[in-house]
């Protein structure tokens, strides 16, 4: 009995010492394989990753090639992967095997002060044929949420440059809004101007979805040396894959994140959110998830507030996200499912007008039907009433168009259509502004005391 006892502690010691080193092996050695691949869409058997865990996979065709890719769901015992770039030379039975270090998202990405001035693609890789700087600090993409008690408040007005939005569409610093616009009506033009013009320490552009050949116009047109000084640019064009579009957005605010945990106030631009949306719906349609309103799948309506609610102001006493989303109106239809859901999220929509757009009305901002939510948090009750006094002599004069084109208006029967038709050449031309022309915030409320009277204080 006493040698059978000695047998089974020695066993139990040598299964102890097999375990403790299974248990420090690397995750290489922990693999699946390929079953089958329709589509954007592989399946892989044999892991068990978290849903947004990366990967990467043997191409046996080209040597010791890796294609990474990302964990988008499971059924059962298969785990869905989407891989990062276009994938050529896959075969059945390729080795998956995971990067996982302890965290969902493993991939680690450049950030800093480093990378301003340089343009990044949607994984961090450089687009501008220059090595990344040596000293770059790295993290991870997923970061803690702010508890909504512990934000600061939004109550300082940011001037952004533009004389439309500071007079009468005031924006305060941390605030969210929304450029709301069909296509070729000026928004790129605007978003520009707001990035070379807009008091802000750091600014971060995501370019996600867009056609390639903008993405250098930008810079250099648009953007400029000026604006690419204090900028990082992260560019997803539209030929990238829908998860490198969804990480390029997520990075871009990742960028702004960490510039607002060291105390700087950030420019956040990304054109657009509805290309994200569009990302998100391939994904999922392709992994099975059932379309809902026009074709856009649950998820999406839960992906927009996820990454809006990242920006905006950090704790008391530190830095501030303010961002610019284009969201893009199919059709200039303003209920499009992307519009509407993500108007209600934001602290207010700058909405552009097609029509104005057309008469040669530049920036094309449709004072009317566009709102800064923030805008009594930020500014005088003087200027808010002379913003509303503005607002409504610009559509008591819309409103009559028609009838003063004709020579059917006559004066003398309507004393706020009077002196709107009387003051309609200088409201037009406050609300006009050329593209390499600055409109400072005070000399915009000074201008609109002159306009339409009154004190701004």
């Amino acid at each position: 009995m006493a040698n059978a006892q000695q047998q089974l502690d020695q066993w139990l010691v040598t299964l102890n010492s097999v375990n403790q080193r299974l248990q420090h092996l690397p995750q290489w050695y922990m693999c699946g394989r390929l079953v089958r691949a329709t589509g954007m869409v592989l399946e892989a058997v044999g892991l068990k990753l978290p849903v947004g865990s990366s990967c990467v996979i043997e191409l046996p065709q080209h040597g010791e090639a890796l294609v990474e890719a990302e964990v988008v769901g499971f059924a059962g015992d298969i785990t869905y992967l989407m891989p990062l770039d276009a994938v050529q030379g896959l075969v059945p039975g390729a080795r998956v095997m995971p990067l996982n270090d302890g965290h969902n998202d493993s991939r680690r990405f450049p950030l800093g002060e480093n990378l301003l001035g340089r343009v990044l693609d949607g994984s961090g890789r450089p687009l501008d044929n220059k090595p990344l700087p040596k000293q770059v600090d790295y993290g991870y993409l997923a970061t803690k949420t702010i508890n909504p008690m512990q934000r600061a408040p939004i109550d300082t007005a940011i001037d952004v440059g533009i004389r439309a939005i500071n007079g009468l569409l005031s924006v305060g610093r941390g605030q969210r809004m929304g450029l709301f616009a069909g296509s070729g009506v000026g928004k790129s033009v605007l978003l520009g101007m707001m990035a070379r013009f807009t008091k802000a320490d750091v600014i971060v552009v995501g370019l996600i979805g867009e056609r390639g050949r903008e993405v250098q116009e930008f810079i250099d047109n648009i953007l400029g040396a000026e604006g690419m000084a204090r900028s990082v640019v992260v560019a997803a064009p539209a030929d990238a894959s829908p998860l490198q579009r969804l990480q390029g957005a997520s990075y871009a605010t990742r960028l702004a994140e960490d510039f607002r945990d060291k105390g700087k106030h950030v420019l956040l631009i990304m054109d657009s959110l509805t290309r994200f949306a569009m990302a998100q719906r391939e994904i999922a349609l392709a992994i099975g998830e059932p379309p809902a309103t026009k074709g856009y799948p649950p998820s999406v309506f839960a992906k927009i507030p996820a990454l809006v609610e990242r920006t905006g102001n950090g704790v008391r006493g530190g830095g501030s996200i303010t961002a610019f989303y284009t969201v893009l109106t199919e059709g200039d239809d303003q209920q499009d499912p992307i519009a509407d859901s993500t108007r209600a999220i934001l602290d207010g929509h700058i909405v552009l007008s097609r029509n104005l757009a057309e008469s040669g009305h530049y920036p094309a901002i449709d004072v009317e039907a566009s709102i800064s939510r923030v805008m009594p948090s930020v500014t005088t009750l003087g200027h808010q009433q002379q913003a509303q006094r503005l607002k409504k002599l610009f559509s008591v004069y819309q409103r009559n168009r028609d009838l003063i084109s004709v020579g059917a208006y006559s004066p003398g029967h309507d004393p706020l259509l009077d002196q709107a038709v009387q003051k309609f050449p200088q409201i037009e031309a406050y609300l006009q502004q050329k593209m390499n022309d600055q409109a400072p915030i005070d000399q915009a409320q000074q201008r609109l005391t002159e306009l339409v009277g009154g004190s701004s204080s």
